[in-house]
């Protein structure tokens, strides 16, 4: 059955409306808002004349008459990288509860690779399709003059009646889920000091994104606080994906001797590069050298050793924002929620004999 009438024009809610018996409006609350409001032998009725006449809604009209649409746009830098693919299933799935509520959200998803610019023409793409909400997900940049630019377009997006939110630093002046990088990096070095290392390498992301400084910045502070160096030469900057893991692994290895008896990876997914890495060049871990993550995503599971990292609670951050984004509350001041991170100690980071403190 096709939504073409014998006339050839598209068949309209008045024809499901005719067809069932009903008035307009109570077609169009079934069809909108399901059986909830007109019971169910009306709801009956008006579906199986949905069905019968192959009726779907214009939501292009619906879009021009409310101001809105029921699209919700997702920007991620990644969506092959476990990290933001896990927080895009609990954005899904808090989207796809409001499909029970009659919401019917369409859920359009886009990866940006961190860049500014690509976020803004994604926001302004969503303005033109009146989307109900956009949340950008993932780091910011050091790009001062791209995130202003981004942020007016936020403005304009808003302004026209969309919500938006973002899961990173609060930098937009929209609602933020904000992962404490910096706090859960500290108490990750502090722990490793504890346990007995010593000479750390970090393998510190791309220069210019907040998050991976943030983490570096953090590693560091938590060192210091054990009176731990940190040697500038062994901080070495890569992309944050698997391969620049290994990279950067790579050029941690060709500098020599001493050896770093530890490294800290800014994400998971680099240390996973690393780790490959190190069992190319025959290093055990953690017997030769330990290492560490961020993020614990999800497929560390099936990763040896285990791997010590910094917890987020991935799928929720997701589930966070899209809360946010669409709920019913609609506050003056954007919000920033803050979510901690968890260390979590595992194989790849075995005690080391105590070893004196420098000075």
């Amino acid at each position: 059955m096709t939504d073409v009438r014998p006339d050839g024009q598209r068949v309209t809610l008045q024809d499901v409306a005719d067809r069932a018996g009903v008035s307009l409006t109570t077609a169009s609350r079934v069809v909108n808002e399901g059986s909830r409001r007109v019971g169910q032998a009306l709801a009956d009725r008006v579906n199986k004349a949905v069905t019968d006449l192959g009726y779907t809604a214009n939501l292009q009209a619906r879009a021009v008459a409310t101001g809105q649409s029921t699209m919700v746009g997702v920007a991620l830098r990644d969506i092959s990288d476990p990290y933001f693919s896990s927080i895009a299933a609990g954005l899904i799935e808090v989207a796809d509860s409001q499909v029970e509520s009659g919401g019917r959200l369409l859920v359009c998803m886009t990866s940006t690779a961190a860049h500014e610019g690509a976020e803004r023409k994604y926001v302004a793409l969503m303005r033109a399709q009146r989307a109900r909400a956009v949340v950008l997900v993932g780091s910011r940049s050091d790009n001062a003059a791209g995130r202003e630019e981004l942020r007016a377009e936020l403005d304009a997006f808003t302004r026209s009646g969309g919500r938006a939110a973002c899961i990173g630093q609060d930098l937009l002046g929209i609602d933020t889920v904000l992962p404490e990088n910096r706090a859960g990096a500290e108490a990750l070095a502090r722990a490793l000091a504890a346990l007995g290392h010593r000479r750390f390498a970090v393998l510190a992301g791309p220069r210019s994104l907040l998050t991976a400084q943030d983490r570096t910045g953090g590693f560091r502070d938590g060192l210091s606080a054990w009176s731990v160096p940190l040697d500038p030469a062994l901080v070495v900057h890569g992309d944050l994906s698997r391969d620049g893991g290994y990279q950067a692994m790579s050029e941690i290895l060709a500098a020599g001797e001493p050896l770093p008896g530890c490294v800290f990876a800014v994400s998971d997914i680099m240390a996973v590069g690393a780790l490959a890495r190190l069992r190319a060049a025959g290093i055990d871990v953690p017997g030769d050298i330990a290492l560490a993550g961020f993020d614990d995503i999800s497929t560390l599971r099936d990763v040896y050793p285990p791997l010590t990292t910094v917890r987020l609670p991935l799928k929720r951050l997701g589930e966070i924002a899209a809360r946010l984004v669409l709920g019913d509350d609609a506050p003056r001041q954007p919000r920033v929620v803050p979510v901690p991170g968890e260390v979590v100690l595992r194989d790849s980071t075995r005690p080391r004999p105590p070893a004196p403190l420098p000075g």
